[in-house]
């Protein structure tokens, strides 16, 4: 059974719903895969998004000979003009189904003129579905920011391989103990003896609120993360915070407003969230704990603090990210900025949501990317997009989120052009997907490869 934590993120991470129960043996089709290419579009009447459907097996396998009947339902301002699979497609009319041709299909989704989030829902009998969410915007003119701060140079960084491991504070409360070849170890030691270097931290406003996180536990507050950053530090290893500007996940499909902030006009708003920041960071810096980089926000391709900061008010959104930012900087210049995107292998949204950013002269570091291949592209549209983004920005790139192909992931950022490539932080790799510990704690085959990584691309030789 998964645990309850693992599946609240599971559920609210995910962009599937489930139909009924599938029966299905390895290697036979078990559940739809949605992958948009955009998941933001103009409502004019004319932009597009396109949406690649597949199916996978019970291990997570693409199913390449599959053949099965997918229907397809729009919910929202918004209609499919073309599918194709390979064989056959269409240009215009409606389209409601397609037999998948060498276990895929395209469909192409076209934008009305309502600002609205469409619901594109992809199922077939004895299949779990699968769905997306396309927000649909007018973005408006760009108004630059007004900052209190002047800093204008950019913050060097230093090579990662980092992990998420928030969760490990709930796991030793539940008894988890961690070891590696027979040794009963800190995790966060563990970690750092095959070559992770970062520890990457999440921070909700107030978890501890009924609609929190955590309620009456409070994990992952300011408190929780004071003790898990004089940890991490008295190892020897560097911080990357993840504000969250939420009491409960924050993730493309939500952003939900803290209980505290919820009665605000914009400018409490705005203070609010640099003041904040600003204490949280502080707090960190005075018990000789600042963190080197910090992410304003998480996943933040649809914006963040719903509805003021939602990715269809782009100057809103880029004056609580910048509120944000002048909160890290007044207490240290010196800690670099992330900001994070979940589109790993969407290049079009991608340069959408910086181009916008920077038109309104934000100030950051790093580009933040999640990659999981089921929602953001093969391996292929990862590298196409990271190599284009390393050549349009300044910026340096993590994808900070990711966990299969732990290989490849590492190849393809630590060689993009001009040294733009600075590293990864596996998503919680203690309990979760493809973890590099079992069920016991004792670490597995996995640690292999961050020994190899770290020694290739981190270590001085």
């Amino acid at each position: 059974m998964i645990p309850l934590v693992i599946f609240l993120h599971l559920i609210s991470f995910t962009r599937n719903s489930a139909c009924q129960q599938p029966i299905a043996a390895k290697g036979d089709p078990s559940e739809i895969v949605v992958t948009p290419y955009r998941t933001t579009i103009v409502a004019d009447g004319k932009d597009t998004a396109l949406i690649s459907i597949s199916v996978i097996d019970k291990e997570g396998n693409e199913v390449t000979d599959a053949t099965n009947i997918i229907k397809f339902s729009v919910t929202g301002d918004a209609k499919i003009i073309k599918i194709s699979n390979g064989e056959s497609g269409g240009e215009s009319g409606h389209f409601s189904e397609c037999k998948l041709y060498r276990g895929k299909c395209q469909v192409t989704l076209q934008a009305g003129y309502k600002i609205d989030k469409v619901k594109f829902e992809a199922t077939s009998s004895g299949l779990y579905a699968g769905s997306t969410g396309i927000h649909t915007i007018h973005p408006g003119t760009p108004h630059p920011v007004i900052s209190k701060r002047k800093d204008t140079k950019k913050i060097a960084i230093d090579k990662m391989i980092g992990a998420d491991i928030s969760f490990l504070p709930e796991l030793e409360a539940r008894g988890m103990k961690f070891s590696d070849n027979g040794i009963e170890k800190d995790a966060i030691q563990i970690l750092k003896d095959h070559g992770f270097n970062y520890i990457r931290l999440r921070i909700f406003h107030s978890p501890a609120v009924d609609s929190g996180y955590s309620p009456k536990k409070g994990f992952c507050d300011l408190e929780h993360t004071k003790q898990m950053a004089k940890r991490v530090k008295a190892s020897g290893m560097k911080i990357l915070l993840d504000f969250h500007y939420s009491d409960y996940w924050a993730d493309p499909e939500k952003q939900y407003k803290p209980l505290a902030w919820k009665k605000l006009g914009f400018q409490q708003l705005k203070d609010s969230v640099e003041i904040y920041t600003r204490k949280v960071i502080k707090a960190l810096k005075d018990q000789g704990t600042l963190p080197d980089m910090v992410q304003i926000g998480n996943e933040i391709n649809h914006g963040m603090i719903w509805p003021e900061g939602h990715i269809g008010n782009l100057d809103s959104l880029a004056q609580l990210g910048q509120a944000g930012i002048d909160g890290v900087k007044e207490v240290d210049p010196s800690v670099a900025i992330m900001l994070h995107i979940a589109l790993g292998g969407q290049h079009d949204e991608s340069v959408f949501f910086f181009d916008n950013m920077l038109a309104r002269k934000i100030k950051f570091d790093v580009i933040g990317m999640s990659y999981y291949p089921k929602w953001h592209g093969t391996l292929e549209d990862l590298q196409s997009n990271l190599i284009a983004l390393s050549k349009r920005y300044e910026q340096d790139i993590i994808v900070v989120e990711y966990s299969q192909k732990k290989k490849e992931v590492h190849e393809i950022v630590f060689n993009l052009p001009n040294g733009k490539g600075k590293g990864t932080a596996i998503w919680e790799p203690l309990n979760t997907w493809e973890s590099v510990f079992d069920k016991q704690g004792k670490a597995n085959e996995y640690m292999a490869v961050y020994d190899a990584m770290s020694k290739k691309f981190v270590k001085q030789k």
